[in-house]
């Protein structure tokens, strides 16, 4: 079988949508399947990481048994004139807009996630909706298994605000660490972060861990106590993890999820980057409350089957 996942990654896209879409074709991959990704060369793309990983990339349409689209530039229109080279269609989306496709994933839990893609896709498209659907990472699923106990004593903290942070939160947060005494801090870039270089010097500095573009991020937030991240599917990977977070909100995408994620008490919901200040994040710091949240995200991440959405994908192309 010949899949095409169409996708993109940029300093403003971010990382988030190619990362989830590797997850995808490294098992369609393990299934025999032959993966290609279409990806446009912007600035900060991921090309070449794919490429490392095994994918070569196209730049135009080819037949294909699937297509698989992940990408919010990208609606309907587009969707059915793909339908002369595909045969299925597979849509990701996190926004409940209205599509073309004969699949639909959207791992995300809002309050109405059940019924949000009512009347906006096809009758026979079939509806992958809510974390039972999470798009999870081999290494999520290893450590998942393995989780340690925590307590309510905060002593080591993740700090990882997306592949870009384009609203520079990593360096608010070294501001506000300054004043901190927690004995191991691990700070977490992607390449596409432009002051990655700036952040590495201030970590020398202070001796806290610097990654850059790591394949190990479940296995740090298993060791971590706390994280302070971003919305968007990292909050979901710490619930998976059973790892206590602050998520501030770095685009509108994550807004409605984000929010409703605290409420349900799986994390700290700090709100819009722009009200969130050094200040913010120093006053977080000083008096960490987590009381049960790790546990409220492993409940609501627990499924009997990891990566569910996969046989519903063999399924739709055997």
């Amino acid at each position: 079988m010949k899949v095409i996942i169409r996708t993109d990654a940029s300093i403003q896209i971010g990382s988030g949508h190619v990362m989830r879409c590797l997850t995808i074709a490294k098992n369609l991959r393990n299934h025999g399947c032959k993966v290609f990704f279409w990806m446009e060369h912007l600035e900060g793309n991921l090309i070449d990481f794919v490429a490392q990983e095994g994918f070569l990339n196209i730049t135009s349409a080819q037949q294909a048994d699937l297509y698989i689209i992940d990408h919010y530039q990208i609606g309907e229109k587009w969707e059915r004139s793909m339908y002369q080279y595909a045969k299925k269609i597979v849509v990701i989306d996190d926004l409940a807009r209205e599509h073309v496709c004969d699949l639909l994933i959207d791992q995300n839990v809002v309050s109405h996630f059940n019924t949000r893609y009512d009347r906006k896709v096809p009758e026979h498209c079939v509806k992958l909706l809510g974390p039972k659907y999470l798009i999870m990472r081999e290494e999520f699923i290893r450590e998942r298994g393995q989780l340690r106990q925590r307590g309510d004593k905060v002593e080591r903290i993740l700090v990882f605000m997306g592949g870009s942070d384009p609203t520079n939160e990593t360096m608010k947060i070294l501001n506000a660490l300054e004043t901190s005494n927690f004995k191991h801090i691990d700070i977490v870039v992607g390449n596409n972060n432009l002051l990655k270089e700036q952040i590495e010097v201030i970590c020398k500095k202070q001796k806290y861990h610097y990654h850059c573009q790591i394949n190990y991020m479940a296995n740090l937030m298993q060791l971590a106590d706390f994280a302070i991240g971003a919305g968007g599917s990292t909050l979901w990977e710490r619930c998976y993890i059973g790892l206590s977070s602050s998520s501030t909100i770095v685009a509108d995408n994550q807004r409605e999820t984000t929010i409703y994620a605290g409420q349900l008490g799986v994390t700290i919901n700090l709100g819009w980057h722009e009200q969130v200040t050094a200040d913010t994040y120093r006053k977080l710091l000083d008096d960490i409350q987590v009381e049960g949240m790790g546990n409220k995200g492993l409940e609501l991440t627990s499924n009997k089957l990891s990566n569910a959405w996969l046989y519903e994908i063999m399924e739709l192309i055997k």
